[in-house]
Order: structure tokens, then sequence, then C-alpha cells
């Protein structure tokens, strides 16, 4: 993880999920991660997997130049890339481990981090993903033109630390 968005996210999930695999939904307070709210979305994993996003951050609506709130997760992603999108997803929601990932633009002008959690929802495993998506260096051109869709060009899941230790 580069990123501070990306690190400041992992760090406060790391603290509310404590010993569990993972953190419920009702437990994150928005005051706490003020300062990362505008680069956070969270998905919805419905039983199709069509995978929407059920609440977007104002700089990662700004990058596509309107709500995600509602669109599909996989929409984000170029027609050859929705599959590895779409197995990233499905490895964190089986391992119900966090995954960090590394995004361009389909020209590869711009780099994004991407950070994937699993999160419990009224006490289901792992209906929820919260993630970040924040660009690598700063972006002059956000609210001039839409990001497009991306590529996902490489992913690793994060091991609990705990368990490294072991």
């Amino acid at each position: 993880m580069r990123l501070p968005i990306t690190r400041d996210l992992h760090d406060y999930w790391g603290r509310l999920k404590g010993e569990r695999a993972a953190p419920d939904r009702a437990e994150i307070d928005p005051v706490a991660i003020l300062h990362i709210l505008p680069d956070i979305f969270i998905i919805e994993v419905d039983p199709e997997r069509r995978l929407p996003l059920r609440l977007c951050g104002a700089r990662v609506n700004a990058l596509w130049q309107h709500e995600q709130k509602g669109r599909l997760f996989l929409e984000w992603w170029r027609a050859q890339r929705q599959e590895a999108a779409a197995e990233a997803i499905r490895r964190v929601i089986v391992t119900q481990t966090p995954l960090v990932a590394h995004a361009r633009t389909a020209l590869g002008a711009s780099e994004f981090e991407l950070l994937l959690l699993p999160l419990h929802h009224f006490g289901k495993s792992c209906s929820r993903v919260m993630g970040s998506l924040a660009p690598a260096q700063r972006l002059d051109w956000v609210g001039i033109h839409p990001v497009g869709q991306l590529d996902l060009v490489a992913a690793r899941m994060l091991e609990d630390k705990v368990a490294e230790a072991s």
C-alpha cells in the first residue's frame, strides 16, 4: 500500500475487525474516517453478483463526473478486465481477506490504488465490500474529463499481520 488513503482505510478497518474476519457495516463511523470519506465506496454482494455500488464518495464520483451509487462496480473496468475485477471481488468475499490492486486509465495516463475490504452486514458473512480508489498522483483533469474505464494491472491479497506472526 503506497498511498496514505489506502493505509488509513486499511488501518481503520483492522481496528474495527479486531480478531474477527471482518467488521460489520453498522460499525463504520463516517466521522472517524472523514478525511478519506470522499475516496471510499461500498459494494453490495448481491446474489446475482452484479455488485452494485451502495455508497460512493465525492472524489470517486468526480472521476466519472457523475454519481456512482447504483452503478455496477464491474462497469468501472474495460470489458477485457471485467473478469479480473470480478475475480478480485470474489477472492475478497470467499477468503474474507483484503486485497490491494493497481489500476490505470485505458490509455495508461493515470494510475490508481484500489483497496477492497470485506464487511459483514446484518450478521451476513461478507455481504458488503468497502473500498477506496485513489489516484497515485495529482489529477489536474478531474472535473474536465471523465476517467473512463480502468485496467486492473496487478492485485494481491493482504495477509493478516496476526496470521503472519504465527
